[in-house]
């Protein structure tokens, strides 16, 4: 049994909310005109400056997208993108693509489990196009390099998946990468946690010698 998955960082979006379109959507998941009207409000004729000791700039329009300083950004961001997760677990549904969607934060993942790998890597390949095709409608940009591929094998000979080829959809070549980080732990194929053990171990190493390099030479760290 294979599990491979696609990493998709949707976080690409934040820059490209449709500020018209979101008062739509918050009216379709119910909420008050009056919250719609305000948030329609609040996205438009937004102006910033660049400060820089004693240099000011201009003011910039940034009607273009949300805020990633705002409180508010966040929760827009979600119920932006929360029907087009919907529509796409309908259309896949429908299609008899079994893929899950996990998500959290800016990080989402599409699974897919099968016992032959180029079945996997064929729905995987079905439901990136779904998902290009709802993004497009939804005024959104896909930024491709900012996704991958990863395999999870029980085998215990050399694995050596082949690529997920989304080129035809305008996508890239993507190769499976080796290890794979999510949400601060590094996985192998066969989950094992060697290359994590490794990472955090130098990591700490170096922080190690970094604290030694503060000393001074009258009363400095003792390390034992």
């Amino acid at each position: 049994m294979y599990t491979s998955i696609v990493a998709f960082d949707i976080a690409q979006f934040f820059s490209f909310l449709n500020h018209q379109l979101l008062p739509l959507i918050l009216n379709k998941v119910g909420f008050d005109y009056k919250v719609s009207k305000f948030f329609s409000n609040y996205l438009v004729d937004r102006k910033t400056k660049y400060l820089w000791n004693n240099f000011s700039s201009p003011f910039y329009n940034i009607d273009v997208r949300v805020g990633q300083d705002s409180a508010l950004s966040l929760i827009l961001f979600a119920l932006y993108l929360s029907p087009i997760f919907h529509i796409l677990e309908n259309h896949l549904k429908n299609l008899k693509i079994p893929i899950f969607s996990l998500s959290f934060v800016d990080d989402s993942l599409f699974i897919s489990q099968n016992k032959l790998l180029s079945v996997s890597n064929a729905n995987l390949f079905c439901n990136y196009n779904v998902i290009s095709s709802l993004l497009t409608k939804f005024d959104l940009v896909m930024e491709h390099n900012k996704t991958e591929v990863f395999h999870f094998s029980r085998s215990y000979r050399a694995f050596t998946p082949s690529p997920l080829d989304l080129f035809p959809l305008g996508g890239p070549h993507l190769l499976p990468k080796t290890t794979w980080k999510y949400l601060g732990f590094i996985f192998n194929y066969k989950l094992l946690f060697q290359a994590h053990i490794n990472f955090y171990a130098n990591k700490t190493i170096l922080n190690v010698k970094c604290i030694k390099m503060l000393e001074n030479s009258t009363r400095g760290l003792i390390l034992l």
